[in-house]
């Protein structure tokens, strides 16, 4: 079980550095685990690189439309109070940002703090770094 933060899962939909790796990652994935809000993050960056004329209008409606397709494929973390908890509590003790700790709290709870044998995709290296302390094995 890989849960995959959007930083690993934006090379699936946008051919990049390292797709070829997270392609094979996603290959030996048993069960694909995301954050709830992952989805919008994905739109916000395949948005912000056709206004910033890196992608033609057409390829980003295609792209969004990979997202979609892979949507029904992911086991989503919902939104919960004991997220909430558990993310402000990596606000305190790591150097994340809001999203990033909303992040990794949904892959503690998924994982049910039992992080030994989750792995956690991520090419972000403040919240590797986060996850590698809260107990998850990095893939970056």
């Amino acid at each position: 079980m890989r849960f995959w933060d959007t930083s690993a899962f934006v090379p699936l939909l946008i051919e990049q550095p390292n797709t070829e790796k997270c392609r094979r990652w996603l290959s030996e994935d048993e069960a694909m685990l995301a954050w709830w809000a992952m989805p919008v993050e994905c739109v916000s960056a395949v948005c912000r690189l056709e206004r910033e004329g890196s992608l033609a209008p057409m390829e980003a409606e295609a792209i969004l439309e990979r997202l979609s397709q892979f949507g029904e494929a992911w086991i989503e973390v919902s939104p919960s109070v004991e997220i909430r908890s558990v993310s402000r509590r990596l606000l305190r003790v790591h150097p994340l940002r809001a999203m990033e700790s909303l992040h990794l709290a949904a892959a503690l709870v998924a994982a049910e703090h039992q992080p030994v044998g989750v792995e956690f995709v991520c090419f972000d290296e403040r919240l590797a770094m986060a996850a590698r302390r809260e107990g998850f094995q990095v893939l970056s």
